[in-house]
């Protein structure tokens, strides 16, 4: 009687396991910079990043760098076509409650970073 009360309950807890797949946590916006991939396909990126209109609404403001050198620092991304060149990789979605953290794309490079 032990042995398939344990089997069951081990079936329960395994169901529930691999029905909801645990997400990564939480990920500081602010540490993110360097060479950056964007994958199409949500599932296959690091992180889900929501655009923001405003620059004040935005976890992080990105400026695009011309060459990955230069994104040393929080905000600055360099845009790669290569995933193996890329540090990380991000999927644009339109449900900012499915993003891990939304971002604002700026043309100054002196408002990068974290607000």
């Amino acid at each position: 009687m032990k042995i398939i009360l344990s089997v069951v309950l081990g079936l329960c807890l395994l169901g529930t396991a691999a029905g909801n797949p645990p997400r990564a946590p939480k990920v500081d916006p602010c540490n993110l910079y360097g060479a950056v991939f964007v994958e199409e396909v949500e599932s296959f990126a690091d992180y889900q990043v929501f655009v923001e209109d405003v620059e004040s609404f935005a976890d992080l403001v990105v400026f695009k760098e011309q060459t990955a050198s230069f994104a040393d620092e929080s905000g600055l991304w360099f845009f790669t076509d290569n995933r193996a060149f890329a540090k990380f990789t991000v999927a644009y979605t339109n449900v900012q409650g499915f993003a891990d953290f939304s971002v604002y794309f700026s043309q100054f490079k002196s408002v990068a970073g974290c607000r």
